[in-house]
C-alpha cells in the first residue's frame, strides 16, 4: 500500500492562512499526486483536489461532516447545529427543508427584488461621483433577503444588518480583530433572528408561508419536535448569509465584464448562462470544505484511516488541467452545451444538491449573477477609472483589492 505524500512542515496552518487558495494545489503538483497529508491547528489532515477526489469526497457511506470544520469557521461563518455539520437522516430532513424553498417562482422573486434594489441604488449613484461595489452590494442583498425571507428590517437597521452578514464571511477566516468582528457580529445576528423566529411561534409576526422566516420556524426534526430557537436562527442566517455573499460574485462579474467587454453584448439566455458559470469557475470563492472518514477505507490503493480530517480544494478543483483546457484563461464559451457534471465545477461544493452536501442555494447565486448581468449591461452606463483592480487571494474571499469603483452612472 502507496504511503499518502507528506508535508514536510511540522503543521501547515501558517501557510494555509498566508495562501489559503493555493495551498493545497501547489502542494499536490509538488508532490506529483492528488493528495497529501500535513498537520492543520495541530490537526493531521489529508488533502485532495481534482474531480476524482470531489467524488469520493461526497460519498456520504465514506465521509461525515459533524465535527470536521474547525471552531474558527464554525464560531463565524457557519454557526452551531446548521445543516452543514448534520449527517444521515438528519441531513436529508434538514436539506429539504432548504430545498422546499428553492422553487423556481421563489428564485425569481428573489432576483426581481434583487434588481430593484440595484436600480433604486443607480438613481443614487447617478448623482454621486463614484461608488464602490463592494461597499454598495451588501445593503442591496440584505434588503432584499430579508424581504424575501419574510423578515422585517426598518431602513435605520439596514446599514448594521449588512455588516453583520458581511462580517461572517468575510472575516471568517481572518486572525486577531478582523476574526473577533466575525464572531461578534454572529452572536448579534443570531440574537435578532432568534428574536425573530420567537416572534413568528407566538403569533406576533405572521411572514407569508412559503417564506423562510415561516418555513424554518416552523419545521420540526425527526422526532416531531421544533427546531431549538437557536438553531432556527442558524438557518435563517443560512439563507440571509449566501445570499449577501453573492455580493462578491456580483464583484467578480462586474470585474469579468471589465476586462472581457466582449460580452457585455451578450443578451442571450445562454450567453449569459454561460458568462456566469465561467466567473463562478474562473474566480476564487470558497478555497476548499472539510470532512471526517467514517470507517478504514481506500483510495487509489491510499489508506484513509477513520477520524482523519480531509479537506477537498474547491478552488484548484474548479482549474483542474485534466478537465478544463487552458483552465487560468477566462473562456465563457467553454460552457457551450456542455454539461460539467456534479464534481468538476464546485465553487459551492459537489454532488447531489437534494440529498448530498452540495449548497442548495447554488441557483440563488446563479440567477442573480445572471440578474446582475443584464443590470449591468443593459440597464446603466458606467466608467471604470484607474484602480487597483488585482484579486487579493490572501484574502478570504479574494475581491478586487480596490472593492471596484464605478463613476459617471447613468441610467440606461
Amino acid at each position: 500500500m502507496p504511503r499518502i505524500p507528506h508535508d514536510k512542515s511540522l503543521d501547515a496552518t501558517v501557510s494555509l492562512l498566508l495562501d489559503p487558495y493555493g495551498f493545497i494545489g501547489d502542494r499536490c503538483r509538488r508532490h506529483r499526486a492528488d493528495l497529501f497529508e500535513t498537520r492543520l491547528m495541530l490537526r493531521r489532515t489529508i488533502c485532495m483536489t481534482g474531480p476524482a477526489a470531489a467524488e469520493i469526497f461526497y460519498d456520504e457511506a465514506r465521509f461525515m461532516r459533524r465535527g470536521a470544520m474547525p471552531e474558527r469557521i464554525r464560531k463565524t461563518l457557519l454557526g452551531r447545529g446548521g445543516v452543514q455539520g448534520l449527517d444521515d437522516a438528519e441531513h436529508k430532513h434538514r436539506k429539504q427543508m432548504f430545498m422546499s424553498l428553492m422553487a423556481p417562482q421563489r428564485i425569481g422573486a428573489l432576483t426581481e427584488l434583487v434588481l430593484d434594489g440595484l436600480r433604486t441604488g443607480s438613481r443614487r449613484w447617478s448623482s454621486m461621483d463614484g461608488v464602490t461595489l463592494e461597499d454598495e452590494l451588501p445593503e442591496i442583498l440584505t434588503r432584499a433577503a430579508c424581504t424575501w425571507s419574510g423578515i422585517p428590517l426598518e431602513e435605520r437597521e439596514v446599514a448594521g444588518r449588512a455588516r453583520q452578514l458581511t462580517a461572517m464571511f468575510s472575516y471568517a477566516g481572518s486572525v486577531g480583530p478582523k476574526h473577533w468582528w466575525s464572531r461578534l457580529a454572529r452572536k448579534r445576528a443570531e440574537r435578532w433572528i432568534g428574536g425573530i423566529v420567537e416572534r413568528v411561534r407566538d403569533g406576533k409576526l405572521a411572514p407569508p408561508e412559503p417564506s423562510a422566516a415561516h418555513v424554518i420556524s416552523f419545521h420540526r426534526d425527526l422526532e416531531g419536535r421544533l427546531l431549538p430557537t437557536s438553531v432556527a436562527a442558524v438557518e435563517l442566517l443560512n439563507i440571509l448569509r449566501p445570499i449577501v455573499a453573492v455580493s462578491v460574485y456580483t464583484q467578480f462579474l462586474a470585474h469579468a465584464l471589465h476586462l472581457y467587454p466582449q460580452w457585455r453584448v451578450t443578451a442571450d439566455p445562454q450567453g449569459r448562462e454561460m458568462f456566469v458559470q465561467e466567473v463562478r469557475r474562473f474566480y476564487p470563492f470558497f478555497p476548499a470544505v472539510a470532512a471526517i472518514v467514517r470507517e478504514d477505507f481506500e483510495w487509489k490503493g491510499y489508506p484513509f484511516p477513520k477520524g482523519r480530517r480531509v479537506m477537498l480544494d474547491l478552488f484548484g478543483t474548479n482549474r483542474d488541467r485534466r478537465v478544463w483546457e487552458s483552465p487560468d484563461r477566462f473562456l465563457p464559451e467553454r460552457f457551450k452545451d456542455r454539461d460539467p457534471g456534479a464534481f468538476a465545477l464546485i465553487p459551492q461544493g459537489g454532488g447531489d444538491h437534494s440529498l448530498g452536501h452540495r449548497c442548495a442555494g447554488e441557483w440563488i447565486c446563479i440567477e442573480i449573477m445572471k440578474a446582475a448581468f443584464q443590470f449591468l449591461t443593459e440597464e446603466i452606463s458606467y466608467g471604470v477609472p484607474e484602480q487597483d483592480l488585482r484579486i487579493d487571494l490572501k484574502r478570504l474571499p479574494a475581491v478586487p483589492r480596490s472593492g471596484f469603483l464605478i463613476e459617471n452612472v447613468s441610467l440606461a
